[in-house]
C-alpha cells in the first residue's frame, strides 16, 4: 500500500513530522503533488504556524493479524 509521509519545515527548529496518511485512491491520474498536499492542509485545517509542507512517498507493508 501506498502512503505519504508528511513534514513542515520551520527556519528556526528545522524539520517536524506531521504523519502519515495512506493513498486510497484507484486512479493514479488524480495523484498529483498538488492534490497530495491540499489534502493533508484540509486535514490539518488553517494552520497559521505550518507553511512549509512537503512528503515523500512510502510503501506500506500489509499487516497480518
Amino acid at each position: 500500500m501506498m502512503a505519504y509521509e508528511f513534514y513542515s519545515l520551520d527556519d528556526m527548529d528545522g524539520f517536524h513530522f506531521i504523519g502519515i496518511l495512506p493513498e486510497r485512491r484507484r486512479d493514479p491520474e488524480r495523484i498529483t503533488e498538488e492534490s497530495v498536499i491540499n489534502w493533508v492542509r484540509q486535514l490539518l485545517g488553517d494552520e497559521e504556524d505550518i507553511r512549509d509542507i512537503f512528503f515523500g512517498r512510502i510503501k506500506l507493508k500489509n499487516v497480518q493479524k
